[in-house]
């Protein structure tokens, strides 16, 4: 296998369409009813939390946070984080998350959490929120609801329901 030529940016405007592209092909048709979309739907993508991953002028992955909130206390929700598949296995995911949570980290964001795999995320420090402690808008296995502390103390403080947070 080749090295890659990767280049990690912010998301353009102009990404859009093949971002949606992406999400389409990694996750089919069936995104949508998904809980992970039905927490970010409307919720503003802070441009500069928003990376794609490209190997010349292709777009080959693409990561996201959303504001969200618990009660009243604000965090991220990190997603989709999508690969194109027939570049998988090659460190882009890798690379994309750490560009997101080095953006989140220095502009003060406390706290990123998602639904997803743990034996995946737990390289990045991702663990399983507590039985209880977060309640999402639909049905998620509750070993796939992992949080990730970007800043001292900030899971004691935080427990509801989460929800989108819509003023950017």
């Amino acid at each position: 296998m080749t090295a890659l030529s990767l280049d990690i940016r912010l998301e353009r405007p102009e990404d859009a369409e093949a971002i949606e592209r992406l999400h389409a092909r990694a996750f089919g048709p069936g995104r949508f009813a998904r809980t992970a979309y039905r927490l970010r739907e409307g919720a503003h993508l802070p441009p500069e939390l928003c990376f794609t991953a490209m190997v010349g002028t292709y777009l080959v992955g693409s990561i996201r946070f959303s504001p969200v909130e618990a009660g009243r206390t604000p965090l991220l929700a990190l997603g989709p984080l999508t690969v194109d598949p027939s570049f998988s296995s090659r460190g882009i995911g890798r690379s994309l998350m750490n560009a997101g949570l080095d953006a989140a980290r220095a502009r003060g964001h406390s706290l990123v959490m998602l639904i997803g795999d743990l034996p995946y995320y737990r390289r990045f420090g991702f663990s399983v929120v507590p039985p209880g402690r977060l309640v999402l808008p639909g049905p998620a296995d509750p070993a796939r609801i992992l949080w990730l502390a970007l800043s001292e103390g900030a899971v004691d403080r935080i427990s509801g329901s989460v929800s989108a947070r819509r003023e950017p």
